[in-house]
């Protein structure tokens, strides 16, 4: 087995990489002297994917709503009736799960017994278990999941500017499913959708910790075969207008003061590498000086109580989609929206202050050196970064090569205010 290894001499890291042959990518990241261990195993199957072709296959398939999350609920279900977080809460480890847009992820962080709890992880999403009786159990518990996110309101802000700003992209639909897709899938359909994106090549497993890749290795060829390799799965790509669906959307709901999202869609997707990290960083860069905590912007709302604590960004760069949010809770969200078009509109006019971007990049690095203190933290970052086949002992060398010409470029792609959403929660 090649074992290769990159380092960074100025973090005093370094990351173990391998591929078994299976086609499962397999990264260590040794923290020697750490009492504290790491591990999240995924696929890059998320609520995306739902109409691909199965490798070796030639007809693209269409598969309901909701089916990565609901593959996510019943992998823990074992055949004999036990289920994997009992199993892991013997050996002390706390154990999760989460489904996003574009991966599935299966985790545990421990302080004992690493390779023993890596061996409970492995077995049970290498060894599905569906029939008719537990998949139709599930249903009941994913309709209650998803009826309660109906009415929660950071759900509902978030979701909603998303569905004002995408036309096509299964994005904007919910992680979940509705109550009337998770009604279609059957046995079949999961082992068909596990058996396509759960093979060994569309897989990552990532280690944090004291670590031996040799001994980690050991338990990989116990749990996984090489004739499951069968390769990376081709999703459709979707076309998107450039334009938003709609400028605002609006929901009333039990809050007591209105909450609301202001939106920017990305209109550059099917990037990867460097290129998709150094986009994301540009976009993190703007929203970092221009709506930070010590911006002028914020401090100015702030003190007219426009906006609060509540206030931030966000921004959500990947392969297939991308977009970025300002918001929080605010009693006067159109003012708020308007000042945030302004601004940006100022930006445009007149450049962003230099000073500005650098502190912003400052921080931005910051945040990277800090990461590799949390085993958690590293664990769930770097995977996201290596499925979009990036380096994450590279972050800091990506930010500091954007220039002021990258960052115009950027605000005048991607925050374009005549087509950005406004997306508003208010009371009942």
């Amino acid at each position: 087995m090649d074992i290769q290894k990159i380092t960074n001499s100025e973090l005093g890291e370094e990351m173990q990489f391998a591929v078994h042959e299976s086609g499962l990518r397999v990264y260590v990241f040794p923290k020697k002297g750490f009492s504290k261990y790491y591990a999240i195993y995924g696929t890059e199957y998320g609520s995306l994917n739902r109409t691909f072709t199965v490798p070796g296959e030639n007809n693209e398939i269409t598969v309901p709503d909701g089916i990565a999350h609901y593959l996510e609920h019943k992998m823990f279900e074992e055949e004999d009736g036990s289920d994997a977080f009992e199993k892991f809460a013997v050996t002390g480890a706390s154990s999760n799960a989460y489904t996003s847009f574009d991966i599935t992820a299966y985790l545990f962080s421990c302080t004992d017994r690493f390779y023993e709890n890596l061996d409970i992880l492995l077995e049970f999403v290498n060894h599905p278990h569906f029939t008719v009786e537990n998949v139709a159990k599930e249903q009941g518990i994913i309709g209650q999941e998803i009826k309660m996110y109906d009415d929660d309101p950071e759900w509902c802000v978030f979701f909603n500017s998303l569905k004002a700003m995408f036309h096509n992209n299964p994005v904007k639909i919910d992680i979940d499913g509705t109550v009337e897709s998770i009604s279609h899938i059957t046995p079949e359909i999961l082992y068909k959708c596990y058996n396509t994106f759960y093979n060994p090549a569309n897989m990552l497993l990532v280690l944090v910790g004291d670590i031996d890749m040799n001994e980690a290795m050991k338990y990989v060829d116990k749990h996984i075969s090489a004739d499951r390799n069968l390769g990376r799965v081709k999703c459709t790509e979707v076309s998107e207008p450039r334009e938003r669906a709609k400028e605002y959307i609006e929901q009333n709901l039990s809050v007591s003061q209105p909450m609301f999202r202001v939106a920017f869609k990305d209109n550059q997707p099917y990037m990867t590498g460097d290129a998709l990290l150094k986009k994301e960083i540009e976009t993190e860069i703007i929203l970092e000086a221009v709506f930070g905590r010590s911006s002028d912007f914020y401090l100015d709302l702030y003190e007219r109580g426009l906006i609060d604590s509540t206030f931030g960004t966000e921004t959500d760069i990947e392969h297939e989609y991308g977009f970025s949010l300002i918001g929080g809770e605010s009693s006067n969200p159109d003012k708020v929206y308007a000042e945030i078009k302004n601004v940006l509109d100022k930006c445009m006019a007149d450049g962003i202050d230099s000073a500005a971007i650098d502190r912003a990049k400052k921080v931005l690095i910051s945040r990277d050196i800090s990461l590799f203190n949390n085993v958690e933290n590293m664990g769930n970052t770097f995977i996201r970064q290596l499925k979009n086949n990036q380096n994450p002992l590279g972050y800091k060398k990506v930010v500091e090569s954007v220039t002021y010409d990258d960052i115009s470029r950027r605000l005048s792609n991607h925050f374009d205010t005549s087509n950005c959403v406004l997306s508003v929660v208010r009371p009942v």
